[in-house]
């Protein structure tokens, strides 16, 4: 399986609040989209659920619990089902949260593209811990959002 992780992170592993990103950075936003677009996304329901429509141009599979039935969208109500119907593949699936779901995935990840973001902020869900030791990293580049000055790096963390 070529399973990765995409996330945007504040110093202390912030994710979200109330269900929202806590940072909106236009070329971040463009670094999610050109990584993830062409392929297929993983998410929770609730990270679904925030979503303002389905993204153009990427298959949609959600990880639920509940029961639920939405056209053009696969559903699993378990990580073993997806395991099963995805683990010989080689597409590159993109894994783009809620945090219950990174967590429950990450020891599937091969990748993970994270957003560091040199900023705190209030938030109520946040990015699960990982052995660091077990990637090797590469920082992609290095920005600062035009607007609010906030400066951030994408790095790519690639399971040794």
């Amino acid at each position: 399986m070529n399973l990765s992780l995409i996330a945007a992170i504040g110093k202390n592993n912030e994710l979200g609040l109330n269900n929202n990103l806590i940072w909106h950075l236009p070329g971040d936003m463009k670094f999610f989209k050109e990584k993830t677009i062409g392929h297929t996304i993983i998410m929770g329901r609730k990270t679904f659920e925030s979503l303002p429509q389905l993204l153009p141009n990427r298959k949609h599979i959600i990880l639920s619990k509940r029961f639920i039935s939405l056209e053009g969208v696969e559903v699993y109500h378990d990580i073993e089902s997806f395991l099963d119907k995805y683990k010989n593949g080689d597409e590159e699936i993109f894994n783009i949260g809620g945090a219950s779901i990174y967590k429950e995935l990450l020891e599937y990840t091969k990748n993970i593209y994270l957003t560091e973001i040199e900023d705190t902020a209030k938030a109520d869900t946040f990015f699960p811990y990982f052995n660091k030791e077990e990637f090797i990293s590469q920082t992609i580049d290095t920005k600062k959002d035009e607007k609010t000055g906030i400066q951030y790096k994408h790095v790519l963390y690639k399971r040794r």
